[in-house]
């Protein structure tokens, strides 16, 4: 019987993937503050660090990527030079700059060219944690996004993917054996409440904590009423992006990698150019489909920089949650490793505090994410 686990979690809000909100309760991770969980992750870098030789060695663990995906690249870079094989994988988008304001006949050329119409989700090229992505309803919403965006930069405009499903697969291939594996996946479940018929959406929040910070979080802005009484049963979504940041939940789906998902997305990152470590970030539209390895589409990719998210399932201790991060980060410098050997260099530490103050510095700048 397929992932005995995963079912048990399905009864409560279940939608159109088998999924659901369940588990309001925060991981161990979740409730620790981010500077705890830095200290041990940054000694073990820098164990790392001295035992390879070098403090920025991740930067080149995928060579065709700006600093290897670990900060300061764009997300079109990992989309550009992917294959026919990638690509059919991949959710249809197209870039706008933002280095003049467009006209609406530009804007609608610009998407009937990739194939888009709206609904449309609009985020940075340049992102992070789901700042500054929105889902964009209308050419209106678009233009408006459009001019609250920072200047001179690019936005994405990619195709809306309404399935309930979004996972996170960890993917890794050794350079010298050029085998490819999944290392971790990840469940996300949305923030949202179910109505009862009687209270508010502010009311039904009031009672789950986890859905609470989709208001509370910073730059994001809900597009929900909050007075509105959703009726009996009635599945409320609370936010676009799926972070823990706006009250997501991570489930750890280890049970779903089967060789047929290892083989669909070995194909798909062996069609991009050199890519060895990330994570792809997919929509899906039921659960034994995914481990069937089909009825997926990529809506991003994360390089070096990807975190570990099923850990930060409420069901996985701390010392488990330390130990997928642990071997995440030694995957990560063993490949800059290999990658040195071929003659790659990597990046200096002031030219990767440079990339990473400019990534930070725009996303204060961004639109906020609904």
């Amino acid at each position: 019987m397929i992932h005995a686990k995963l079912q048990a979690d399905t009864c409560v809000d279940a939608g159109p993937a088998g999924l659901s909100g369940s588990g309001r309760g925060r991981s161990t991770l979740e409730r620790m503050p981010k500077w705890l969980i830095c200290i041990p992750l940054t000694l073990q870098w820098l164990w790392l660090a001295l035992r390879y030789q070098s403090l920025t060695l991740p930067t080149i663990a995928n060579p065709a990527i700006t600093a290897g995906g670990l900060v300061g690249e764009g997300k079109l870079e990992y989309f550009d030079g992917m294959g026919p094989i990638a690509l059919s994988a991949t959710a249809a988008y197209c870039a706008v700059s933002t280095h003049k304001r467009h006209s609406a006949a530009e804007l609608r050329q610009i998407m009937q060219g990739a194939g888009l119409s709206f609904p449309v989700i609009a985020k940075p090229d340049l992102g992070l944690c789901g700042y500054g992505v929105r889902l964009v309803a209308n050419r209106v919403e678009l233009r408006e996004y459009l001019r609250a965006f920072p200047v001179r930069e690019t936005v994405v405009l990619q195709q809306y993917l309404p399935y309930e499903g979004e996972a996170g697969i960890f993917y890794v291939r050794d350079p010298q054996a050029d085998a490819g594996r999944i290392l971790g996946l990840a469940l996300r479940y949305f923030a949202r409440v179910s109505g009862d018929g009687v209270h508010s959406i502010a009311q039904l929040m009031a009672t789950d904590p986890r859905a609470q910070r989709s208001r509370q979080s910073a730059r994001h802005q809900p597009s929900y009423n909050p007075s509105r009484i959703p009726r009996a049963g009635e599945v409320v979504r609370l936010a676009t992006i799926g972070s823990t940041r706006v009250g997501g939940l991570y489930r750890d789906g280890q049970s779903l990698i089967t060789p047929q998902l290892t083989r669909a997305i070995d194909a798909i990152a062996r069609d991009m150019p050199a890519f060895y470590f990330g994570r792809f970030d997919v929509r899906f539209e039921s659960l034994q489909d995914l481990a069937a390895g089909c009825g997926f589409s990529i809506m991003e990719i994360n390089g070096a920089g990807s975190e570990a998210i099923q850990a930060w399932d409420p069901d996985t201790d701390m010392v488990a949650g330390f130990r997928m991060i642990f071997k995440k980060q030694r995957i990560l410098f063993a490949i800059g490793h290999a990658m040195r050997r071929k003659g790659f260099k990597p990046l200096g530490v002031l030219a990767l505090a440079l990339l990473n103050r400019r990534q930070n510095q725009l996303v204060e700048r961004y639109p906020p994410s609904n």
